[in-house]
């Protein structure tokens, strides 16, 4: 009976790294600008507002970092 079995090392390069550094470091900026542009948003909406969406002012920060982290 025979048996094989092979084995790939992938090797990533500086240039792949730095690639992934650049997409990475662009998806936190973005998520950081709808994070920004969410609050600023919801911050403009008086209490009435926000009572009618049945949001505080209290959870303002809660509902922006869910809006752009997913958390």
């Amino acid at each position: 009976m025979a048996f094989v079995n092979t084995s790939r090392v992938a090797h990533i390069g500086l240039a792949d790294r730095l690639a992934a550094i650049v997409k990475s470091v662009k998806e936190d900026l973005n998520r950081r600008r709808v994070y920004k542009q969410t609050l600023a948003e919801l911050n403009a909406l008086s209490n009435r507002e926000l009572a009618d969406l049945g949001l505080h002012r209290s959870m303002l920060t809660r509902v922006a970092l869910e809006a752009a982290y997913g958390k």
